[in-house]
């Protein structure tokens, strides 16, 4: 949506809103707000509001939030007296320069960039969560909300009542929910988001999270985005599709129909994906999920909805598109959505479509295919060394995030129970 200042002043002062959320995100993705009161809006517009940054990576000074007056939406969940409005934000410097660690603005950057070479891109998220019972304390469990399976309905499914809230409140706020759905473990959900452009997708991804945790919380629930909460069960996936134009054309079609250009784009991400992994999957946690149930477990692509990298699905009534389904919900989407569209591209430059011969799903014989890699200490050495990393996020932010998946690897290494030490990190805060 289109916004002047002016408009959105009179929209704040014609609609009783008394709160507005400033937010932005942590390197994992982890939404954070500063709520300002109406008459402070214009001073947020025109220099930005200051604010003590550590939350974002230890060290850092204090930054502006500059609001970004397209993202306006209600909180829809919120009093309807007093209302509470969101908006997504810029990180600035206190000299009004860009923070060379904000990710959403390097995203931003890309995608114009991309523009200017003629592209242009859409973006989709499914993204799984599990819904757990509370205790007398109103403190979380791990009992799951029902014993339902895949796609299973009342009574069986106990979660409809949640997730139809939950579509409808993201629907007010303008955020697109395609679908949703009981998955395939006891009170595990998923909503599927309709593609949109990458900052939008991203955003709503980030947003989505605290909708889904605050519906939850009002209907008596926990929901949690932890990969792999239950050892026994489905882990939990965020999954992203991809459509791109090149001059109009979409580069992506059916397996026997990609055009060259589709090819080389798969055939770049198989290549980068062992680079980028840590950034994807970035708790410890997130390894026990891959190459269990459906999760992908090597580096590959097919046509098929089974448990490989990449799927290329027939484009029945949609646009052509692809899917990358090894990221879970504790990745940033804005680092994500970046990595994943340069590899492509890269692989676009090169002319290299070696790997979407080679790396074709071809039943049970994995034996030439590179697995993904095991564990975080795996991944983080190999993304250190990676010159694509190097040459794609910014020293801030590779620095600010090698920080941190330092200090998870060190302390559950030298944890003594490790299943407690992921608890006590992820399943309340993931």
């Amino acid at each position: 949506m289109s916004f002047s200042p002016k408009e959105i002043l009179k929209f704040v002062e014609e609609n009783d809103v008394k709160f507005i959320r400033l937010t932005f995100c942590d390197m994992f993705g982890n939404l954070k707000n500063v709520a300002i009161m109406p008459n402070e809006l214009p001073r947020a517009f025109e220099y930005g509001i200051p604010f003590d940054a550590s939350c974002i990576a230890e060290g850092c000074s204090d930054l502006l939030l500059v609001p970004d007056i397209s993202t306006l939406s209600v909180l829809p969940w919120r009093p309807k007296s007093g209302r509470v409005v969101r908006f997504f934000c810029a990180l600035k410097n206190m000299d009004g320069s860009d923070y060379v660690g904000d990710m959403r603005t390097e995203l931003t950057n890309y995608i114009n960039q991309l523009r200017l070479d003629g592209y242009s891109c859409e973006m989709g998220t499914k993204c799984e969560f599990y819904l757990f019972e509370l205790d007398e304390r109103g403190e979380p469990t791990k009992i799951p909300h029902d014993k339902g399976g895949y796609l299973d309905v009342a009574p069986l499914d106990k979660c409809e009542n949640a997730r139809r809230e939950i579509c409808l409140s993201l629907e007010e706020m303008g955020m697109s929910p395609k679908s949703s759905c009981h998955k395939h473990g006891p009170a595990q959900n998923e909503i599927e988001f309709r593609e949109s452009e990458p900052i939008t997708a991203a955003d709503n991804m980030v947003h989505y999270k605290t909708v889904v945790k605050s519906i939850a919380a009002q209907n008596g629930l926990f929901a949690s985005f932890m990969p792999k909460p239950l050892p026994d069960e489905h882990g939990s996936a965020l999954s992203i599709s991809i459509s791109l134009k090149k001059g109009g054309e979409n580069i992506f079609d059916t397996q026997n129909d990609m055009t060259f250009e589709g090819k080389c784009f798969i055939s770049g991400v198989l290549s980068k994906m062992r680079e980028i992994t840590a950034f994807l999957n970035c708790t410890t946690n997130s390894y026990k999920r891959l190459g269990m149930g459906y999760a992908p477990k090597y580096i590959n692509w097919s046509s098929e909805n089974c448990a490989q990298l990449i799927r290329v699905p027939n484009p029945v009534g949609i646009s052509p598109r692809i899917e990358i389904r090894s990221a879970d919900a504790c990745c940033n989407p804005y680092i994500t959505f970046k990595l994943i569209l340069a590899a492509g591209i890269e692989g676009i430059q090169s002319q290299d479509c070696s790997l979407f011969e080679s790396a074709m799903h071809n039943g049970s014989d994995n034996s030439l295919l590179q697995p993904l890699p095991s564990s975080l200490d795996e991944a983080a050495a190999i993304a250190k060394e990676s010159i694509f990393v190097k040459n794609t996020l910014s020293q801030e932010i590779r620095s600010n995030i090698f920080a941190q998946l330092d200090k998870q690897i060190q302390d559950y290494s030298s944890a003594s129970d490790k299943d407690k030490f992921e608890e006590e990190s992820y399943f309340k805060f993931v």
